[in-house]
């Protein structure tokens, strides 16, 4: 291929996004990874939300680079909402307000022998053995994996079908996953009842690409449970970030589109998402990728996104940058406004009264098991995603409020 057919190629990396500054620097170094794979390629990245620059910025370099033919790949773990629709939603937006472009969608990371890798070397790394070298088994220790948690069911399932997989290649005692988010078994709820297993060492390995504020919630959780515990050994293993199998990883999906092995087999991302739109079963929403940093008085809202956005005021520590006008209702009987009159009542003014619209420019999926008595409930009183707030019914509210007696300074899975 000559240096001319290159220059009008390049790749794209979507991230989600993330309030944690690290969590955006170290989701730049698998751009920097891959353009080493790729030197003859422009490759850039961007995110749905939160964080700088954006899917459109980034898209907006590849063009002005000449970028005619873009491999746009998810820097997701699994395919869950943000993979299979808000992310081609941006890029389908983006794709025909500019003509003669066309953008490849690749798949999600998913469960690839590189990314399973990755993972064992950073269970290994945390109990000082050799990834290269590991022992025949680990009979005496439990490993917890922590997953992101969605409520995508099959994705969840991946999780816990990652589990399975290293605990067979690694052969530990016991394996079992807990979750982050809004499904269930959550974390710290979920370590408490795997103690009485009564394993002396446990490794916590969270299935994250990179910090941000989830990794810090989660390694407070394994604090607590360690303080509660002294004489077990609670092991955090580290995030994925960009491991050289990881980059493995994403350089095996860009190769893919290369290839044109998205076109063979099964439905693409891409392809179920323009099928969904047809049939109505999704919408092309605007709200994503259109971050504007406040911080930033060169940036400014274009008219199509005056259309979608107003500037919010931050409240206290729910600094948002941007809300969406319209309503994202998730067909619950309550909106997003949290007018249905709970308060927490936590005698400190907590209430949820905060001066924050919950139409914060990004949705999750109704979870049918919202209210399991090991799940999401066991984090109100945290600041959890007011997406997961709304979706709580006011009895289970009031039920969480008793338990947190006044003071929603405590660790959430103390909710009893």
């Amino acid at each position: 291929m000559s240096n001319k057919e290159q220059a009008k190629k390049g790749i794209m990396i979507c991230g989600h996004g993330s309030r944690d500054k690290d969590a955006e620097r170290e989701f730049g170094l698998v751009a920097k990874g891959l353009k080493e794979r790729y030197p003859d390629l422009p490759v850039e990245y961007g995110f749905l939300e939160f964080s700088a620059p954006n899917i459109h910025m980034g898209l907006n370099s590849l063009v002005n680079q000449g970028v005619e033919e873009i491999y746009a790949v998810p820097g997701m773990l699994f395919a869950a909402t943000h993979a299979k629709n808000d992310i081609p939603s941006v890029l389908t937006t983006y794709e025909e307000k500019h003509p003669g472009l066309h953008i490849t969608y690749g798949r999600e990371l998913g469960l690839q022998d590189d990314m399973i890798e990755a993972f064992q070397a950073r269970i290994y790394e945390s109990l000082g053995l050799d990834p290269e070298n590991p022992p025949e088994n680990l009979y005496d220790t439990m490993l917890v994996v922590v997953g992101r948690g969605t409520s995508d069911t099959s994705a969840n399932a991946e999780a816990a079908k990652l589990t399975r997989i290293v605990n067979e290649n690694m052969g530990f005692g016991w394996a079992d996953t807990v979750y982050s988010g809004v499904t269930y078994p959550s974390v710290g709820v979920g370590l408490e009842k795997l103690m009485k297993l009564g394993f002396k060492r446990i490794v916590v390995a969270p299935y994250f690409l990179f910090t941000g504020r989830l990794i810090k919630r989660i390694q407070g959780y394994v604090n607590k449970v360690a303080e509660a515990n002294p004489a077990v050994e609670l092991i955090q293993a580290h995030y994925l970030s960009d491991h050289s199998r990881v980059i493995d990883a994403f350089q095996n999906r860009v190769e893919e589109i290369m290839q044109g092995e998205l076109q063979t087999g099964e439905e693409t991302l891409m392809n179920s998402f323009k099928r969904r739109l047809a049939a109505g079963e999704v919408d092309v929403h605007h709200h994503h990728a259109e971050f504007v940093d406040p911080q930033d008085d060169t940036q400014g809202l274009s008219d199509s996104d005056n259309k979608h956005f107003t500037p919010l005021v931050a409240a206290g520590d729910h600094q948002h940058s941007l809300v969406l006008k319209h309503d994202h209702s998730h067909g619950h009987s309550h909106s997003h406004d949290h007018s249905h009159g709970h308060s927490h009542d936590h005698s400190h003014g907590h209430g949820h009264s905060h001066g924050h619209s919950h139409d914060h420019g990004h949705s999750h999926g109704v979870y049918k098991h919202i209210g399991h008595p090991m799940g999401p409930r066991t984090m109100i009183g945290e600041g959890i995603c007011c997406c997961f707030m709304s979706q709580f019914t006011d009895e289970i509210l009031k039920e969480e409020k008793d338990k947190i007696d006044g003071d929603c300074t405590k660790t959430a899975f103390a909710h009893r």
